[in-house]
Protein backbone atom coordinates (compact mmCIF):
# COMPACT_ATOMS: atom_id res chain seq x y z
CA UNK A 1 0.00 0.00 0.00
CA UNK A 2 1.63 3.63 -0.85
CA UNK A 3 0.89 6.10 1.76
CA UNK A 4 0.96 9.34 -0.40
CA UNK A 5 1.33 12.00 2.93
CA UNK A 6 4.23 11.04 5.76
CA UNK A 7 4.59 15.25 6.91
CA UNK A 8 1.64 17.07 6.17
CA UNK A 9 2.33 18.21 2.71
CA UNK A 10 0.44 17.80 -0.26
CA UNK A 11 -1.63 14.84 -0.48
CA UNK A 12 -4.14 13.33 -2.97
CA UNK A 13 -7.23 11.03 -2.55
CA UNK A 14 -7.34 8.00 -3.51
CA UNK A 15 -10.34 5.64 -4.08
CA UNK A 16 -11.57 2.02 -2.81
CA UNK A 17 -14.06 -0.08 -5.14
CA UNK A 18 -15.99 -2.71 -3.08
CA UNK A 19 -15.91 -5.88 -4.44
CA UNK A 20 -18.88 -7.32 -2.84
CA UNK A 21 -22.43 -5.27 -2.42
CA UNK A 22 -23.41 -3.61 1.09
CA UNK A 23 -26.80 -5.28 2.77
CA UNK A 24 -27.84 -1.44 4.01
CA UNK A 25 -29.89 -1.04 7.48
CA UNK A 26 -33.36 -0.47 5.33
CA UNK A 27 -33.06 -4.10 3.87
CA UNK A 28 -31.80 -2.39 0.84
CA UNK A 29 -28.36 -3.95 -1.11
CA UNK A 30 -26.25 -1.39 -2.63
CA UNK A 31 -23.33 -2.36 -5.22
CA UNK A 32 -20.89 -1.29 -6.94
CA UNK A 33 -19.77 1.69 -3.99
CA UNK A 34 -17.06 3.61 -4.33
CA UNK A 35 -14.80 5.42 -1.12
CA UNK A 36 -13.00 8.23 -1.17
CA UNK A 37 -9.80 7.88 1.76
CA UNK A 38 -6.80 9.84 2.71
CA UNK A 39 -3.85 8.78 4.52
CA UNK A 40 -1.27 10.45 6.39
CA UNK A 41 2.13 8.76 8.30
CA UNK A 42 3.09 5.44 7.94
CA UNK A 43 1.80 2.07 8.64
CA UNK A 44 3.99 0.50 11.52
CA UNK A 45 4.75 -3.30 10.56
CA UNK A 46 2.67 -4.61 13.54
CA UNK A 47 -0.29 -2.27 11.77
CA UNK A 48 -1.69 -1.57 14.91
CA UNK A 49 -0.97 2.64 14.80
CA UNK A 50 -4.00 2.93 12.77
CA UNK A 51 -6.43 5.67 13.51
CA UNK A 52 -9.96 6.54 11.38
CA UNK A 53 -10.94 9.98 11.31
CA UNK A 54 -14.80 10.41 10.92
CA UNK A 55 -16.09 13.85 9.30
CA UNK A 56 -19.24 15.83 10.37
CA UNK A 57 -21.88 16.62 7.61
CA UNK A 58 -20.38 18.71 4.73
CA UNK A 59 -16.66 17.16 5.66
CA UNK A 60 -15.03 14.72 3.23
CA UNK A 61 -11.70 12.71 3.25
CA UNK A 62 -9.66 15.76 2.89
CA UNK A 63 -8.68 15.89 6.50
CA UNK A 64 -5.24 16.71 6.73
CA UNK A 65 -2.57 18.89 4.24
CA UNK A 66 -2.74 20.63 0.64
CA UNK A 67 -4.82 18.63 -1.32
CA UNK A 68 -2.21 18.73 -4.58
CA UNK A 69 -5.85 19.39 -6.92
CA UNK A 70 -7.67 22.54 -5.61
CA UNK A 71 -4.83 23.26 -2.63
CA UNK A 72 -7.47 23.19 0.03
CA UNK A 73 -6.35 22.55 3.61
CA UNK A 74 -7.41 19.80 5.19
CA UNK A 75 -10.64 20.40 7.70
CA UNK A 76 -9.02 19.22 10.51
CA UNK A 77 -5.53 20.11 9.68
CA UNK A 78 -4.85 22.08 13.13
CA UNK A 79 -5.24 18.33 14.95
CA UNK A 80 -3.38 16.27 12.36
CA UNK A 81 0.26 16.27 11.54
CA UNK A 82 3.33 16.11 12.80
CA UNK A 83 3.68 16.88 16.80
CA UNK A 84 -0.41 17.08 16.80
CA UNK A 85 -3.03 15.43 18.47
CA UNK A 86 -2.98 12.92 16.04
CA UNK A 87 1.05 12.91 15.37
CA UNK A 88 1.53 11.37 11.80
CA UNK A 89 5.15 10.49 13.43
CA UNK A 90 3.56 8.20 15.71
CA UNK A 91 0.12 7.20 14.12
CA UNK A 92 -1.42 5.57 10.34
CA UNK A 93 -4.14 8.29 10.24
CA UNK A 94 -6.84 7.64 7.70
CA UNK A 95 -10.10 9.72 6.56
CA UNK A 96 -12.69 8.64 4.56
CA UNK A 97 -15.71 10.10 2.88
CA UNK A 98 -18.86 8.72 3.52
CA UNK A 99 -21.59 6.91 1.66
CA UNK A 100 -23.72 9.31 0.49
CA UNK A 101 -21.60 12.21 0.59
CA UNK A 102 -20.55 13.74 -2.28
CA UNK A 103 -16.90 14.09 -2.51
CA UNK A 104 -15.49 10.73 -4.04
CA UNK A 105 -17.98 8.13 -2.45
CA UNK A 106 -20.83 6.82 -3.75
CA UNK A 107 -23.70 8.98 -2.92
CA UNK A 108 -27.31 10.43 -4.99
CA UNK A 109 -24.68 12.34 -7.08
CA UNK A 110 -22.98 9.43 -8.13
CA UNK A 111 -23.62 7.30 -11.60
CA UNK A 112 -26.32 4.63 -11.10
CA UNK A 113 -25.21 1.54 -13.10
CA UNK A 114 -28.40 0.12 -14.06
CA UNK A 115 -29.50 4.05 -15.52
CA UNK A 116 -27.07 5.36 -16.64
CA UNK A 117 -27.93 8.82 -14.90
CA UNK A 118 -27.25 10.07 -11.59
CA UNK A 119 -29.13 8.07 -8.57
CA UNK A 120 -30.86 11.36 -7.27
CA UNK A 121 -33.56 10.54 -4.65
CA UNK A 122 -33.54 6.86 -6.27
CA UNK A 123 -30.19 6.46 -3.93
CA UNK A 124 -31.20 4.53 -0.89
CA UNK A 125 -31.79 6.31 2.41
CA UNK A 126 -28.30 5.49 4.70
CA UNK A 127 -27.83 5.41 8.47
CA UNK A 128 -24.64 6.17 10.43
CA UNK A 129 -24.72 2.52 10.68
CA UNK A 130 -24.45 1.83 7.15
CA UNK A 131 -21.45 4.56 6.83
CA UNK A 132 -19.54 2.28 9.52
CA UNK A 133 -19.56 -0.87 8.01
CA UNK A 134 -18.20 0.55 4.38
CA UNK A 135 -15.63 2.18 6.59
CA UNK A 136 -14.87 -1.33 8.05
CA UNK A 137 -15.01 -2.37 4.22
CA UNK A 138 -11.99 0.05 3.80
CA UNK A 139 -10.36 -1.00 7.08
CA UNK A 140 -10.25 -4.53 6.26
CA UNK A 141 -8.70 -3.82 2.66
CA UNK A 142 -6.13 -1.97 4.16
CA UNK A 143 -5.00 -4.99 5.88
CA UNK A 144 -6.00 -3.56 9.39
CA UNK A 145 -7.46 -5.77 11.91
CA UNK A 146 -8.18 -3.72 15.27
CA UNK A 147 -7.76 0.40 15.11
CA UNK A 148 -5.99 1.80 18.00
CA UNK A 149 -8.40 5.01 17.51
CA UNK A 150 -12.10 6.56 15.77
CA UNK A 151 -12.22 9.36 16.35
CA UNK A 152 -14.76 12.73 15.27
CA UNK A 153 -17.04 15.44 15.99
CA UNK A 154 -20.54 16.48 15.71
CA UNK A 155 -21.89 13.50 13.35
CA UNK A 156 -18.55 12.10 13.40
CA UNK A 157 -19.18 11.30 17.02
CA UNK A 158 -21.94 9.55 15.98
CA UNK A 159 -20.10 7.12 13.70
CA UNK A 160 -17.24 7.02 16.26
CA UNK A 161 -19.97 5.53 18.90
CA UNK A 162 -21.59 3.33 16.12
CA UNK A 163 -17.87 1.57 15.57
CA UNK A 164 -17.50 1.11 19.60
CA UNK A 165 -21.00 -0.71 19.79
CA UNK A 166 -21.10 -2.98 16.32
CA UNK A 167 -16.84 -3.29 16.23
CA UNK A 168 -16.38 -3.54 19.81
CA UNK A 169 -13.32 -5.85 19.53
CA UNK A 170 -11.96 -3.44 16.39
CA UNK A 171 -11.39 -0.36 18.17
CA UNK A 172 -8.83 0.44 21.43
CA UNK A 173 -10.04 3.97 21.67
CA UNK A 174 -12.61 5.88 20.91
CA UNK A 175 -12.73 10.10 20.95
CA UNK A 176 -16.25 11.36 20.86
CA UNK A 177 -16.72 15.10 20.44
CA UNK A 178 -19.55 17.60 20.59
CA UNK A 179 -21.87 14.51 19.91
CA UNK A 180 -24.61 12.51 21.46
CA UNK A 181 -26.14 8.99 21.79
CA UNK A 182 -29.33 9.99 20.03
CA UNK A 183 -30.58 13.04 17.52
CA UNK A 184 -33.03 15.23 19.99
CA UNK A 185 -36.30 16.66 18.39
CA UNK A 186 -34.09 20.36 17.90
CA UNK A 187 -31.94 19.21 16.56
CA UNK A 188 -34.33 17.14 13.76
CA UNK A 189 -36.34 20.09 13.71
CA UNK A 190 -33.06 22.04 12.27
CA UNK A 191 -32.79 19.02 9.89
CA UNK A 192 -36.30 19.29 8.65
CA UNK A 193 -35.99 23.54 7.91
CA UNK A 194 -33.05 22.59 5.92
CA UNK A 195 -34.54 19.82 3.89
CA UNK A 196 -38.13 22.19 3.21
CA UNK A 197 -35.54 24.71 2.28
CA UNK A 198 -34.09 22.47 -0.57
CA UNK A 199 -37.17 20.49 -1.42
CA UNK A 200 -38.48 23.62 -1.84
CA UNK A 201 -36.31 25.42 -4.43
CA UNK A 202 -38.06 24.61 -7.66
CA UNK A 203 -34.61 23.84 -9.22
CA UNK A 204 -34.71 20.76 -6.70
CA UNK A 205 -37.03 19.35 -9.45
CA UNK A 206 -37.31 15.99 -7.01
CA UNK A 207 -33.58 15.52 -7.11
CA UNK A 208 -33.44 15.24 -10.60
CA UNK A 209 -31.35 18.87 -11.01
CA UNK A 210 -28.02 16.79 -12.61
CA UNK A 211 -26.84 18.46 -15.72
CA UNK A 212 -28.78 21.51 -15.29
CA UNK A 213 -29.47 24.06 -12.57
CA UNK A 214 -29.12 22.97 -9.23
CA UNK A 215 -31.09 24.33 -6.37
CA UNK A 216 -28.32 27.15 -5.05
CA UNK A 217 -30.98 29.21 -3.44
CA UNK A 218 -32.53 26.15 -1.25
CA UNK A 219 -28.94 24.30 -0.45
CA UNK A 220 -27.96 28.11 0.70
CA UNK A 221 -30.69 29.10 2.69
CA UNK A 222 -30.29 24.78 4.46
CA UNK A 223 -26.56 26.38 5.12
CA UNK A 224 -27.36 29.58 6.10
CA UNK A 225 -29.43 28.03 9.14
CA UNK A 226 -27.22 25.02 9.90
CA UNK A 227 -24.44 27.58 10.06
CA UNK A 228 -26.23 29.45 13.09
CA UNK A 229 -25.92 26.26 15.21
CA UNK A 230 -22.47 25.79 14.64
CA UNK A 231 -21.62 29.46 16.20
CA UNK A 232 -22.59 30.90 19.57
CA UNK A 233 -24.08 33.96 20.88
CA UNK A 234 -20.99 35.51 22.21
CA UNK A 235 -19.06 34.82 19.05
CA UNK A 236 -21.55 36.25 17.05
CA UNK A 237 -21.51 39.10 19.10
CA UNK A 238 -17.90 39.45 18.99
CA UNK A 239 -17.48 38.66 15.65
CA UNK A 240 -20.03 41.08 14.20
CA UNK A 241 -21.86 42.99 16.43
CA UNK A 242 -24.71 45.27 15.19
CA UNK A 243 -22.01 46.80 12.92
CA UNK A 244 -23.08 47.46 9.78
CA UNK A 245 -22.02 46.21 6.38
CA UNK A 246 -20.37 49.15 3.90
CA UNK A 247 -22.59 51.62 5.03
CA UNK A 248 -22.73 53.55 7.58
CA UNK A 249 -26.48 54.13 8.73
CA UNK A 250 -29.33 51.70 8.34
CA UNK A 251 -31.69 51.94 5.27
CA UNK A 252 -34.80 51.71 6.54
CA UNK A 253 -35.58 48.63 3.54
CA UNK A 254 -34.99 45.03 3.12
CA UNK A 255 -31.95 44.99 1.54
CA UNK A 256 -28.64 42.96 3.46
CA UNK A 257 -27.79 45.50 5.66
CA UNK A 258 -25.86 43.80 8.63
CA UNK A 259 -22.73 42.68 8.79
CA UNK A 260 -24.37 38.70 10.22
CA UNK A 261 -26.36 39.13 7.11
CA UNK A 262 -23.75 39.58 4.74
CA UNK A 263 -21.44 36.72 6.31
CA UNK A 264 -24.02 34.24 6.42
CA UNK A 265 -25.53 34.85 2.87
CA UNK A 266 -21.33 34.60 1.61
CA UNK A 267 -21.10 30.98 3.93
CA UNK A 268 -24.18 29.44 1.91
CA UNK A 269 -23.11 30.82 -1.53
CA UNK A 270 -19.71 28.96 -0.93
CA UNK A 271 -21.30 25.92 0.61
CA UNK A 272 -23.57 25.46 -2.82
CA UNK A 273 -20.02 25.43 -5.11
CA UNK A 274 -18.66 22.41 -3.01
CA UNK A 275 -21.93 20.35 -1.95
CA UNK A 276 -24.77 18.44 -3.24
CA UNK A 277 -27.98 19.44 -2.00
CA UNK A 278 -29.83 15.53 -2.52
CA UNK A 279 -26.42 14.54 -0.61
CA UNK A 280 -27.38 17.32 2.47
CA UNK A 281 -31.13 15.34 2.69
CA UNK A 282 -29.27 11.97 2.87
CA UNK A 283 -26.94 12.70 5.65
CA UNK A 284 -29.58 14.91 7.24
CA UNK A 285 -31.74 12.38 7.47
CA UNK A 286 -29.11 9.42 8.48
CA UNK A 287 -28.29 11.85 11.50
CA UNK A 288 -31.83 12.31 12.52
CA UNK A 289 -32.43 8.54 12.45
CA UNK A 290 -29.47 7.68 14.57
CA UNK A 291 -30.69 6.49 18.20
CA UNK A 292 -28.16 4.26 20.19
CA UNK A 293 -30.85 3.53 22.87
CA UNK A 294 -32.43 0.32 23.49
CA UNK A 295 -35.48 0.54 24.83
CA UNK A 296 -34.73 4.10 25.86
CA UNK A 297 -32.16 3.34 28.16
CA UNK A 298 -28.19 4.92 26.56
CA UNK A 299 -26.70 2.57 29.13
CA UNK A 300 -28.09 -0.44 27.63
CA UNK A 301 -27.34 0.68 24.04
CA UNK A 302 -23.75 1.61 24.83
CA UNK A 303 -23.46 -1.92 26.36
CA UNK A 304 -21.05 -3.46 23.97
CA UNK A 305 -18.18 -0.35 23.78
CA UNK A 306 -15.19 -2.20 25.08
CA UNK A 307 -13.08 0.42 24.30
CA UNK A 308 -11.35 3.40 26.20
CA UNK A 309 -13.79 6.25 25.71
CA UNK A 310 -12.61 10.24 25.57
CA UNK A 311 -15.80 12.31 25.57
CA UNK A 312 -15.77 15.64 25.16
CA UNK A 313 -17.96 18.83 24.89
CA UNK A 314 -17.89 22.26 24.17
CA UNK A 315 -18.98 24.80 26.85
CA UNK A 316 -20.78 27.47 24.22
CA UNK A 317 -22.14 24.54 22.17
CA UNK A 318 -25.98 24.68 22.12
CA UNK A 319 -26.57 22.24 19.26
CA UNK A 320 -24.96 19.45 20.68
CA UNK A 321 -25.02 20.78 24.84
CA UNK A 322 -22.69 19.30 27.42
CA UNK A 323 -25.48 17.64 28.42
CA UNK A 324 -25.50 15.10 25.84
CA UNK A 325 -21.83 14.17 25.89
CA UNK A 326 -22.46 13.44 29.84
CA UNK A 327 -25.44 11.51 28.94
CA UNK A 328 -22.70 9.21 27.13
CA UNK A 329 -20.54 9.54 30.39
CA UNK A 330 -23.19 8.44 32.23
CA UNK A 331 -24.24 5.34 30.02
CA UNK A 332 -20.58 4.09 30.33
CA UNK A 333 -19.46 5.23 33.02
CA UNK A 334 -23.00 3.14 34.71
CA UNK A 335 -21.55 -0.23 32.72
CA UNK A 336 -17.83 0.39 34.28
CA UNK A 337 -16.53 1.03 30.44
CA UNK A 338 -12.43 3.33 31.06
CA UNK A 339 -14.52 6.56 30.04
CA UNK A 340 -12.85 10.88 30.99
CA UNK A 341 -14.93 13.36 30.04
CA UNK A 342 -13.40 16.92 29.58
CA UNK A 343 -14.82 20.03 28.31
CA UNK A 344 -13.32 22.70 25.90
CA UNK A 345 -13.52 26.04 27.51
CA UNK A 346 -14.60 28.04 24.21
CA UNK A 347 -17.18 30.57 22.97
CA UNK A 348 -16.97 29.78 19.44
CA UNK A 349 -19.89 27.40 19.74
CA UNK A 350 -20.36 23.88 17.97
CA UNK A 351 -17.49 24.37 15.74
CA UNK A 352 -14.88 25.12 18.60
CA UNK A 353 -13.42 21.34 17.92
CA UNK A 354 -12.78 22.83 14.61
CA UNK A 355 -10.63 26.11 15.63
CA UNK A 356 -9.53 25.31 19.17
CA UNK A 357 -6.81 23.22 18.53
CA UNK A 358 -4.20 24.49 21.61
CA UNK A 359 -7.09 22.97 23.78
CA UNK A 360 -8.24 19.92 21.21
CA UNK A 361 -4.21 18.73 20.64
CA UNK A 362 -3.55 19.06 24.40
CA UNK A 363 -6.82 16.50 25.39
CA UNK A 364 -5.83 14.20 22.34
CA UNK A 365 -2.22 14.05 22.78
CA UNK A 366 -3.15 13.00 26.53
CA UNK A 367 -5.65 10.40 25.98
CA UNK A 368 -3.64 8.79 22.66
CA UNK A 369 -0.40 8.77 24.39
CA UNK A 370 1.54 10.25 27.78
CA UNK A 371 1.66 13.89 27.88
CA UNK A 372 4.44 15.01 30.30
CA UNK A 373 5.55 18.32 31.47
CA UNK A 374 8.24 18.93 29.03
CA UNK A 375 5.59 18.66 26.51
CA UNK A 376 4.12 21.76 27.55
CA UNK A 377 6.83 23.73 29.85
CA UNK A 378 7.98 27.20 29.30
CA UNK A 379 11.74 26.70 28.07
CA UNK A 380 14.12 29.54 28.72
CA UNK A 381 12.84 30.84 31.90
CA UNK A 382 14.50 34.04 33.18
CA UNK A 383 16.32 33.44 36.64
CA UNK A 384 18.11 35.91 39.46
CA UNK A 385 21.03 34.95 41.76
CA UNK A 386 20.46 34.89 45.03
CA UNK A 387 22.48 38.09 46.06
CA UNK A 388 20.53 40.45 43.65
CA UNK A 389 18.62 43.29 45.14
CA UNK A 390 14.81 43.70 45.02
CA UNK A 391 15.31 46.24 42.42
CA UNK A 392 17.09 43.85 39.94
CA UNK A 393 14.42 41.11 40.08
CA UNK A 394 11.55 43.54 40.12
CA UNK A 395 13.42 45.35 36.36
CA UNK A 396 13.62 41.63 35.64
CA UNK A 397 10.07 40.78 36.17
CA UNK A 398 8.82 44.00 34.19
CA UNK A 399 11.84 43.48 31.11
CA UNK A 400 10.69 39.94 30.70
CA UNK A 401 6.46 40.27 31.42
CA UNK A 402 6.73 37.25 33.69
CA UNK A 403 5.19 36.51 36.93
CA UNK A 404 7.47 34.65 38.34
CA UNK A 405 11.91 34.27 39.31
CA UNK A 406 13.46 31.39 40.31
CA UNK A 407 16.25 32.45 42.48
CA UNK A 408 19.60 30.68 41.74
CA UNK A 409 22.54 29.99 44.26
CA UNK A 410 26.16 30.76 42.79
CA UNK A 411 26.87 27.52 41.34
CA UNK A 412 23.48 28.19 39.32
CA UNK A 413 21.16 25.16 41.71
CA UNK A 414 17.23 26.43 42.78
CA UNK A 415 17.58 27.82 46.11
CA UNK A 416 14.05 30.11 46.20
CA UNK A 417 11.73 31.75 43.97
CA UNK A 418 10.25 35.12 44.09
CA UNK A 419 6.74 36.77 42.60
CA UNK A 420 5.65 39.45 40.88
CA UNK A 421 3.01 39.66 44.52
CA UNK A 422 6.52 39.07 46.41
CA UNK A 423 8.06 42.38 45.02
CA UNK A 424 4.94 44.35 45.77
CA UNK A 425 4.87 43.24 49.18
CA UNK A 426 8.43 44.05 49.97
CA UNK A 427 7.86 47.92 48.58
CA UNK A 428 5.19 48.18 52.01
CA UNK A 429 7.78 46.62 54.00
CA UNK A 430 10.45 48.05 52.85
CA UNK A 431 12.41 45.13 52.20
CA UNK A 432 15.28 45.79 50.23
CA UNK A 433 17.05 42.01 49.69
CA UNK A 434 15.82 38.91 48.28
CA UNK A 435 16.33 36.76 50.86
CA UNK A 436 13.66 38.81 52.97
CA UNK A 437 10.93 38.29 50.59
CA UNK A 438 11.79 34.84 48.60
CA UNK A 439 10.06 31.55 49.20
CA UNK A 440 13.00 28.93 50.07
CA UNK A 441 10.87 25.92 50.17
CA UNK A 442 10.15 25.59 46.74
CA UNK A 443 8.01 22.77 45.40
CA UNK A 444 9.11 21.36 41.75
CA UNK A 445 8.40 19.11 38.94
CA UNK A 446 10.67 16.94 36.58
CA UNK A 447 10.45 17.14 32.74
CA UNK A 448 9.22 13.53 32.90
CA UNK A 449 6.18 14.20 35.57
CA UNK A 450 2.66 13.75 33.96
CA UNK A 451 0.93 17.02 33.33
CA UNK A 452 -1.98 16.51 35.58
CA UNK A 453 0.18 15.64 38.52
CA UNK A 454 1.67 18.99 38.46
CA UNK A 455 -1.64 20.57 37.79
CA UNK A 456 -2.80 18.68 41.02
CA UNK A 457 0.35 19.77 42.83
CA UNK A 458 -0.18 23.53 42.16
CA UNK A 459 -3.95 23.20 43.11
CA UNK A 460 -2.96 21.61 46.39
CA UNK A 461 -0.59 24.01 47.46
CA UNK A 462 -2.37 26.61 45.93
CA UNK A 463 0.22 27.87 44.18
CA UNK A 464 0.55 29.26 40.47
CA UNK A 465 3.82 27.84 38.83
CA UNK A 466 6.30 25.35 39.57
CA UNK A 467 10.15 25.44 38.23
CA UNK A 468 11.05 22.40 36.12
CA UNK A 469 14.38 21.11 37.55
CA UNK A 470 17.07 18.24 36.53
CA UNK A 471 18.43 16.13 38.47
CA UNK A 472 20.51 18.58 40.21
CA UNK A 473 18.07 21.03 41.00
CA UNK A 474 18.95 22.50 37.72
CA UNK A 475 16.17 25.42 36.49
CA UNK A 476 15.09 23.49 32.92
CA UNK A 477 11.92 25.49 32.30
CA UNK A 478 8.69 26.35 34.58
CA UNK A 479 4.64 25.05 34.21
CA UNK A 480 2.21 27.50 35.16
CA UNK A 481 -1.19 27.05 35.87
CA UNK A 482 -2.36 29.76 33.89
CA UNK A 483 -0.26 28.38 30.66
CA UNK A 484 -1.90 25.10 30.87
CA UNK A 485 -5.41 26.39 32.15
CA UNK A 486 -6.70 26.10 29.00
CA UNK A 487 -4.83 23.19 27.81
CA UNK A 488 -6.02 20.69 30.26
CA UNK A 489 -9.52 22.31 30.45
CA UNK A 490 -12.28 20.49 32.77
CA UNK A 491 -11.73 16.88 33.03
CA UNK A 492 -13.01 14.04 35.29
Amino acid sequence: MTVKNHCQGTVETSSYRMDEPLVLESGVTLGNITIAYETYGRLNTERNNAILICHALSGDAHAAGIHAVDGRRGWWDIAIGPGKGFDTDRYFVICSNIIGGCKGSTGPSSVNPETGSPFGVTFPVITIRDMVNAQKRLIDHLGIRQLYAVAGGSMGGMQVLQWGVTYPEMVRKLVVIASCAYSTPQQIAFNEVGRRAIMADPAWNNGDYYGGEPPVQGLALARMVGHITYLSDASMHAKFGRNLQDRKNIAYDFSMEFQVESYLHHQGDTFTRRFDANSYLYITKAIDYFDLTRNGSVIDGLRKIASQVLVISITSDWLYPAYQSQEIVSGLTANETDVQYCELRSNYGHDAFLLEGGQLNYLLSRFLSHTVVRDVMINNVPTIAERASITDAARLIIEKQVNHLPVLSGDHRLVGIVTSWDIAKSVAHRHENLEAIMTRNVITTTADEPVEKAAKMMERHTISALPVVDDEMHVIGLISSEGISTLVGRCS
